[in-house]
């Protein structure tokens, strides 16, 4: 998953991701973008954490109201890898 021009427009979520839901995600739509990153980041397998774009993440991690370890760990990761965590 891209931010910008390349976002697309509809995703099709894993069941494991995403259970509750049997349409698309419009990525486009930024309540629906990150909550899929949350949900990404909550019960993604190591593939689907790949597809994100951590530019996008490190924008987002304050407001996605992770569990306090799982925000340390991501706000430790992007800091280490120069996506500053706003």
């Amino acid at each position: 998953m891209t931010t910008g021009g390349g976002t697309p427009q509809a995703v099709y979520p894993p069941r494991y991701i995403v259970w509750s839901v049997e349409r698309p995600l419009n990525l486009s739509d930024p309540f629906q973008r990150k909550w899929y990153v949350r949900q990404v980041l909550l019960h993604g397998r190591s593939e689907d954490i790949r597809h994100l774009d951590l530019e996008m993440v490190a924008s987002l991690l304050d407001d996605l109201h992770l569990p306090p370890p799982l925000h340390r760990l991501w706000k430790q990761f992007l800091g280490k890898h120069r996506h500053v965590a706003r």
